[in-house]
């Protein structure tokens, strides 16, 4: 991966953030959190990975949020990066997140029968 990518994704970490922090208003983007962007050596599509904050929250009604709202977003991200053009976004739901806590408390549980 290139210094000008790893740039790109950073950018477009941070500024996703932002605008689903202060632009979108959708209550069912309240607690989504972007944990990492993947943009291709071209530039032409990023992959923006997600995570919804919460026991109770639903990834689902989460995700179909997300992608209503994507147009919205990348307008305003194309408004903000300084690339000729901006980058196609797809939302991908990261579950890296889950997977650690489910290690952790497998290892806890080894370590209360010892």
């Amino acid at each position: 991966m290139s210094l000008k990518t790893d740039r790109i994704n950073t950018q477009i970490l941070r500024e996703v953030s932002l605008i689903l922090q202060n632009e979108v208003r959708d209550r069912d983007l309240r607690m989504c959190t972007i944990t990492a962007v993947e943009t291709t050596n071209d530039l032409s599509i990023s992959k923006v990975y997600v995570t919804f904050l919460g026991k109770n929250y639903n990834q689902e009604k989460g995700m179909e949020a997300l992608e209503r709202s994507k147009g919205f977003i990348r307008n305003l991200l194309a408004k903000k990066l300084k690339v000729r053009k901006c980058p196609e976004l797809h939302f991908v739901l990261d579950t890296s997140l889950e997977y650690g806590n489910k290690i952790e408390s497998i290892i806890n549980s080894l370590h209360e029968k010892d």
